[in-house]
């Protein structure tokens, strides 16, 4: 396939999703669309995408309940999902990052600026995983395989809380900083709200079962065992 990679739009606003649709093809991405939620999830299926884009506020479904249901499914694990949303209130990012979703791009659309993240995200996609596999007590962390063990029983992450705790682990007892922590995971291209790296952060924690990462407040944090 000559497509730089495959993106599933879902908004019931034609004149974004035409926006966009025009943008990224002209990027040489493949673009499929979708209308509504139930729409989402059944193109999703048979499309099999890269990266999805998620209208936080559709018909039959919103965003964040398809989000829920595709993280829920295999095939999906490590898709990148991106929420569209015109709502400005902390809570609904912070809501939408614990379902799942990787990022967030903010109502009216740049094209200019959502052309930049969207290349940052397939960048990070595309990227190579380091070979090495981190072992430390009873924790393993195999990149390669994008697989986390507790004495030897996976751990489901999402792919952005596989890429922190692999971050963190590389380098036990140092401090990272959180603006490091944002360039290095999300890019330097790439806009993130303030709770981004806490939402990812208390979510491995809950998943693992284990306190293997230290808040330094007002700095950053730090994987100690």
């Amino acid at each position: 396939m000559n497509a730089k990679g495959k993106i599933l739009i879902a908004d019931d606003e034609p004149d974004i999703v035409e926006i966009i649709r025009y943008n990224l093809t002209k990027e040489g991405y493949e673009i499929v669309t979708a209308t509504n939620g139930d729409d989402a999830i059944q193109k999703a299926k048979l499309s099999q995408p890269d990266l999805i884009i998620l209208d936080i506020m559709m018909p039959r479904k919103n965003g964040v309940e398809v989000c829920e249901i595709l993280r829920g499914q295999p095939a999906f694990k490590d898709t990148v999902i991106v929420f569209l949303t015109a709502l400005s209130d902390e809570s609904s990012h912070v809501k939408g990052l614990e379902t799942g979703a990787d990022d967030y791009i903010s109502k009216p659309v740049s094209p200019k600026i959502l052309v930049s993240r969207i290349h940052a995200m397939f960048r990070r996609i595309n990227k190579e995983p380091e070979e090495k596999v981190i072992k430390i007590d009873n924790l393993e962390i195999d990149p390669v395989k994008f697989e986390a063990k507790v004495d030897s029983k996976g751990v489901v992450l999402a792919k952005k809380e596989f890429e922190l705790l692999y971050l963190l682990a590389s380098k036990p007892g140092r401090v990272f900083l959180r603006n490091e922590i944002l360039n290095q995971i999300w890019g330097n291209d790439v806009i993130v709200g303030d709770r981004t790296i806490d939402v990812h952060i208390r979510k491995i924690r809950q998943k693992l079962g284990i306190d293997c990462i230290t808040t330094v407040k007002g700095v950053g944090y730090k994987f100690t065992m």
